[in-house]
């Protein structure tokens, strides 16, 4: 064999380890295990399935699996320890590092590889709705931790934005809002603001109403108090042309636009929805401006992404503008300006995770 021949064949075995790794993860995650070992400390397999349920069996498997993964500790007397900087990889869905819901969004996408093989071979889609519960809550429990910590400090850090968010009464509209907490960290930040979250998904939305609401998380409930969101933050099935014109003093599209089948459409309805001197915000992946092989980690990241999730969701209706998770800025400026803005700003918000701030220029 040639070295190339060597070097692939490591390559793919690699990636299998990895592959294996996640659903792996995965399996630990929806189970509960992590928790179980992250809040109650060691356990043996019989421990753990009396703790967290599932079978004895299993549960020795995916102990002895995670051990030889070097995702576990086996302590001295055999049972298994969770790590505490693993454990705030996988369990604390506060922290910035939170990173177990990539593990379920990939599982998630996993499901639907008839599907995507059909729409490949047809040039159709696979729907977001396709995709379940584990998509939609995966994505909004990883962008979570960014919103809540991160967007106050980030959008404080532009001043004339942030004066145009704290104006008494100020309105803002969060399209494609997905599970809400884009919305309610925008309410949390600016107290004299109300906020209107907007999606298409139906499920997407009643997530986003239990998430303000605290439904289920004690954390949630006491910041929402704190904040005084009160009835500040309410959310609704639809799309942005049911935004209406000149109600907004700013509209944000957190990490959807390269979803949409239409987005000059969208864009173009942000626009009319604006006050006078109001801002249009776009949330985006940081990619590269241009396409290049042997690519970085993040951009090979988004590629995965756009294969097996947002390509497919932003074809699956018809007329698509079918941009995908890799969608370059100059990609968005071309939006813009055919929505009849006259050009993009990048915002000097650096360090967010894996997106980029535009600012359209009215």
């Amino acid at each position: 064999m040639t070295t190339k021949t060597d070097e692939f064949a490591d390559h793919l075995l690699q990636a299998a380890l990895g592959t294996i790794e996640i659903l792996a993860i995965h399996l630990g995650d929806r189970l509960g295990w992590y928790r179980a070992l992250a809040e109650q400390g060691p356990a043996g397999p019989a421990e753990l399935a009396v703790r967290a349920g599932g079978a004895e069996r299993y549960a020795r498997e995916w102990l002895e699996q995670q051990a030889a993964a070097g995702i576990l500790e086996v302590a001295p007397d055999g049972r298994f320890a969770l790590p505490p900087g693993v454990a705030e990889v996988l369990t604390d869905r506060s922290s910035l590092a939170y990173l177990a819901p990539l593990a379920r969004m990939l599982a998630a996408a996993a499901t639907q590889l008839p599907a995507l093989e059909n729409a490949y071979r047809t040039g159709g889609g696979v729907g977001w709705a396709a995709f379940g519960t584990d998509m939609r809550e995966s994505q909004a429990d990883m962008n979570r931790p960014w919103f809540e910590h991160a967007l106050p400090d980030a959008l404080a850090g532009v001043p004339d934005l942030d004066a145009l968010l704290r104006r008494p009464g100020a309105r803002i509209a969060d399209v494609g809002c997905g599970g809400g907490w884009s919305a309610i960290a925008l309410a949390g930040a600016y107290p004299e603001a109300t906020v209107e979250g907007v999606d298409i998904d139906a499920p997407s939305i009643e997530l986003a109403r239990r998430n303000a609401a605290g439904l289920g998380d004690r954390v949630t409930f006491r910041r929402r108090n704190a904040a005084g969101l009160g009835d500040r933050v309410t959310f609704r099935c639809g799309d942005a042309a049911g935004l209406g014109a000149g109600r907004y003093d700013a509209v944000f599209a957190f990490e959807c636009v390269h979803d949409m089948p239409r987005p000059v459409d969208t864009l173009a309805a942000a626009r009319r929805a604006l006050v006078p001197g109001g801002a249009v915000v776009v949330m985006d992946e940081a990619v590269g401006d241009a396409f290049t092989p042997d690519a970085d980690e993040l951009e090979r990241l988004m590629y995965g992404f756009s294969l097996l999730i947002c390509l497919p969701d932003g074809m699956s209706e018809q007329p698509s503008a079918a941009t995908g998770t890799v969608m370059r800025p100059g990609t968005l400026r071309r939006y813009a300006e055919e929505a009849g803005f006259t050009g993009v700003d990048v915002l000097p918000i650096s360090d967010f995770g894996f997106w980029r701030f535009y600012r359209l220029r009215l």
